[in-house]
């Protein structure tokens, strides 16, 4: 039997931290900033986790049960 690929964009998008949480990166600071506040920019640079109505489908593409 072959062993499942994990998702290759999961990969690159996702971190674990040492408890075992999913880290992820804010949206919309990738393009059409200058319409946005510093303040706006500022605080899309600091990494959060992921909301626990997401975790499921998270674990999902790292093939994690």
């Amino acid at each position: 039997m072959p062993k499942q690929k994990t998702n290759s964009g999961a990969k690159k998008r996702f971190s674990f931290t040492g408890t075992g949480k999913i880290k992820r990166n804010r949206a919309y600071h990738s393009h059409i900033l200058t319409k946005k506040t510093k303040k706006q920019k500022r605080n899309l640079v600091h990494s959060t986790l992921v909301d626990s109505s997401n975790m499921k489908q998270v674990r999902d593409l790292f093939n994690l049960r």
